[in-house]
């Protein structure tokens, strides 16, 4: 599986290149979203099936409505865009899929996702408009749930492999709430959620355009990166369970402390990560402690458990090494230990053809280049298990990413869009 870039392509020549995005309207739709669940700090705070998740979806498809395009929502309600202008003769060949996510993680940045689905949505507006003949429809799509506030990925997932009943009611949010009980109020139908596979043989391929989330191409002078492949993802949570007692009459050496022992696996982390090589990182971003009083010893203590290597191998080792660990210091402490780690989301390779293309379209339109792999995870390496995937970066300002400093210069932002929709008008021919 995978592209070979045509003999008859040559460098430097990108085909229909002489055609751009709307950057007026991209950066306008950008802004708008950017106000959608908007906190008093400044950041955003969208995560799935919420109120302003809701809110800026009904206006994507307000958004796809108004341009004269198609919405098909899944039973996981990611977001499928297409044009009813298509010819007949190749309605139903494979599509070419552009986009990304517009949920974000609590008090995020205005283009972590973003980006990537508004500029897919204005490449589809941009071919539909100017009617270029197209030899495979092209689609932009949201997923949802990118930011795993109910699973890594969920989205882009279920399209891979579809969730059980069961697993989707196991699933509990960063808030504590059932995915069931909010995805049902927000609209959704379990049965349907169940039934989200998608067929491979209705893909041709898909490229994503997103910030890059650190500092290289801002480092480099370079305005393009060229995503060679995304780092495994994979987490959960651990918890310990000890015993309440009163925090000024049970001696230190008696107690069955549940935040201690967290705290004790918690510092660990930076060893088992130095263990797996100096791309492994491990994080815990969330910790839930019960009965949560000042006077009283910890009885439960639940934390997240985010780790990643751009190894696969490595990533079980480090996955065995987390639980080994935990259910060490969980007898140390005299606490009993469950550890609830979902499913790893492997590394992946990204389409070496793609890669030449979205060069060569960079090139073609003077912008400058480096090819780098991305240590954020992102939908995209779902997708790559089903047809050949690409991914375009554009800088990010400082490196500075899920946090309200988040920011992209207009300039990145259309060079990368313009990117963007050479290379989908390229594959898509």
């Amino acid at each position: 599986m995978g592209f070979n870039v045509p003999s008859h392509q040559p460098e430097g020549k990108v085909l229909n290149s002489n055609f751009s995005v709307d950057a007026n309207r991209l950066i306008s739709d950008l802004e708008t979203l950017g106000q959608i669940g908007r906190t008093p700090g400044g950041g955003l705070r969208r995560s799935s099936f919420s109120s302003a998740d809701t809110e800026a979806r009904n206006w994507y498809i307000g958004r796809c409505n108004e341009a004269g395009l198609t919405v098909k929502v899944d039973g996981l309600r990611n977001l499928i865009v297409s044009s009813p202008n298509i010819a007949d003769h190749i309605a139903g060949r494979p599509a070419v899929w552009s986009g990304s996510h517009i949920d974000t993680v609590p008090n995020g940045g205005r283009f972590d996702g973003a980006l990537g689905a508004i500029a897919a949505l204005e490449c589809l507006r941009r071919i539909d408009e100017e009617r270029i003949p197209l030899a495979r429809p092209v689609c932009s799509v949201v997923f949802t749930d990118e930011e795993g506030c109910y699973a890594n990925l969920l989205g882009s997932s279920a399209l891979v492999t579809d969730f059980s009943l069961a697993e989707l009611e196991a699933m509990t949010g960063r808030d504590g709430d059932r995915f069931v009980d909010t995805f049902v109020a927000a609209g959704g139908r379990l049965r349907e959620a169940t039934q989200t596979k998608i067929d491979p043989s209705m893909l041709h391929a898909m490229v994503e355009l997103h910030i890059e989330q650190g500092p290289v191409l801002e480092r480099l002078g370079h305005q393009i990166g060229v995503v060679t492949g995304i780092v495994g993802l994979g987490g959960g949570s651990i918890t310990f369970e000890g015993r309440p007692d009163h925090a000024g009459t049970m001696p230190m050496t008696s107690r069955k402390d549940a935040l201690i022992a967290a705290a004790a696996l918690i510092v660990e982390f930076p060893v088992l990560a130095a263990r797996a090589g100096p791309d492994a990182v491990i994080t815990s971003g969330m910790i839930r402690v019960e009965p949560g009083s000042a006077n009283v010893v910890p009885e439960f203590t639940c934390f997240s458990v985010d780790f990643r290597h751009p190894d696969l191998n490595q990533m079980l080792a480090l996955e065995a090494e987390i639980t080994s660990m935990a259910y060490f210091i969980g007898k140390q402490y005299g606490v009993g230990v469950r550890v609830d780690l979902g499913k790893t989301i492997p590394p992946v390779v990204l389409d070496h053809g793609i890669q030449k293309i979205i060069t060569t379209a960079a090139g073609a339109r003077g912008l400058s280049s480096s090819s780098l792999p991305s240590g954020a995870g992102h939908d995209s390496q779902n997708m790559a298990m089903l047809v050949p995937t690409g991914m375009i970066f554009v800088p990010s300002i400082s490196g500075r990413s899920h946090c309200p400093e988040e920011d992209t210069s207009c300039s990145d932002v259309k060079d990368g869009a313009n990117v963007l929709l050479d290379t989908l008008v390229r594959l898509a021919t």
